[in-house]
């Protein structure tokens, strides 16, 4: 059973100069459409008014006409106005309490991208072609696309490194149900180990970015050399960004090999529900937490899981899965961190981290089982999570393994 999913596509591409400038143009407008719509509708909100997205497009219109902004005349019109969507979901994210306020798009700091719909793109026999455009784009097929399926959006960026991307979105036909099958599994993350199963199972943290570390110490004090303005300075800093780019691109495929590795042979994952952006305030393990990238592991599981028919339940983070023995149920008074093995009074010997994570099984198939919620939202607004718990109803309700 085929469940259409969007799913995007993306690859990389070696642009013309001329395309490398129009699309350069078109970052750039982008950027300022987005903080010209952002400045409009900050001044309406103080003034207590509304701004939606037909305002600012009527306003874009005007924009156009003024001398100032004429070279907006230049571009394709379809990025500006995807870039005034964009601003109208950030809102409206906004407002529904699920990020913060928008902020102002940096020409240094911010992704240089560009989305197109389908009025302002033409793909026809593998070969794209973006408007205000006459030749295709150079891209390199890394892997084709689901055979028969057009894209709907088209993303083109650049990254810090100088690399060229595009991405395409489409209905893909190809991703499938899995096979239901018998087998669930606790997950609990780590630094020493970056998962530990609940089978025994460790897999250990390959740590990307403390391995290319004295690479990027050596680029940096380098860059910090050169003079600010000066071509040199240009070349350093993208010497820098090659090494981050190389350290995210290999632990973004270790981590997608993981997380479909675990949904394929799992119908059930059971998590934990951990607030990294809280714990990463932590100067001593920032630097190790932010490496590891447990909330991107984990949205790769989410939806995956979505994909293929599994399901992934988030257990609260304050349910004391470390402290709590396995075998008996017996509630630990404390856990200390340096703690690694620890004895239960019912003699059971527990590896901390395959403990823990024998326990989030057995709460998660527990809450599952009685219906109630177990995966918390981010943020709770309406209070705590339904599996947060006292210390002495820890064990209640979750069975011994």
């Amino acid at each position: 059973m085929a469940t259409h999913v969007k799913r995007a596509y993306k690859y990389r591409f070696h642009p013309t100069d001329a395309q490398a400038a129009e699309l350069s143009r078109t970052f750039g407008c982008v950027r300022k459409v987005y903080n010209l719509a952002l400045q409009a509708r900050t001044e309406a909100w103080t003034r207590q008014e509304r701004v939606n997205y037909n305002a600012t497009s009527a306003m874009l219109t005007a924009w156009k006409k003024t001398e100032e902004l004429a070279f907006l005349n230049e571009v394709s019109s379809v990025p500006l106005q995807q870039c005034l969507r964009h601003l109208q979901t950030a809102f409206a994210n906004f407002f529904a309490k699920r990020a913060r306020y928008p902020h102002f798009k940096s020409r240094k700091k911010s992704r240089a991208s560009a989305e197109y719909t389908t009025s302002g793109f033409r793909f026809c026999d593998g070969r794209l072609t973006l408007a205000k455009m006459t030749e295709p784009l150079d891209i390199v097929w890394s892997r084709p696309l689901p055979e028969g399926v057009k894209p709907s959006t088209v993303t083109v960026s650049q990254d810090a490194a100088g690399r060229w991307f595009v991405s395409m979105l489409v209905e893909d036909p190809t991703v499938k149900t899995l096979p239901p099958v018998d087998t669930a599994v606790g997950i609990d993350v780590g630094l020493t180990s970056l998962l530990t199963l609940s089978t025994g199972e460790k897999i250990t943290n390959p740590r990307h970015e403390r391995k290319d570390r004295a690479r990027l110490a050596k680029a940096q004090k380098a860059l910090a050399r050169k003079e600010k303005g000066s071509g040199n300075r240009a070349k350093a800093r993208l010497k820098v960004a090659r090494i981050h780019a190389r350290i995210t691109d290999r632990r973004r495929d270790h981590l997608h090999k993981l997380s479909t590795r675990l949904v394929r042979e799992n119908q059930t994952l059971v998590i934990e529900d951990l607030t990294v952006r809280n714990m990463v305030k932590n100067r001593r393990l920032a630097r190790a937490v932010s490496d590891a990238a447990w909330t991107q592991f984990r949205s790769m599981l989410e939806y995956k899981a979505q994909w293929y028919g599994r399901e992934v339940i988030a257990v609260d983070r304050f349910f004391p899965s470390s402290r709590l023995c396995s075998a008996c149920g017996a509630l630990q008074s404390k856990m200390p961190l340096h703690v690694r093995t620890w004895t239960c009074g019912c003699g059971a010997v527990h590896d901390r981290d395959v403990n823990a994570a024998k326990n989030l099984l057995a709460a998660g198939l527990a809450a599952a089982a009685c219906g109630d919620g177990v995966r918390p939202q981010r943020s709770t607004p309406g209070g705590q999570s339904s599996m947060k718990q006292e210390p002495r109803r820890a064990t209640a309700g979750i069975p011994r393994l």
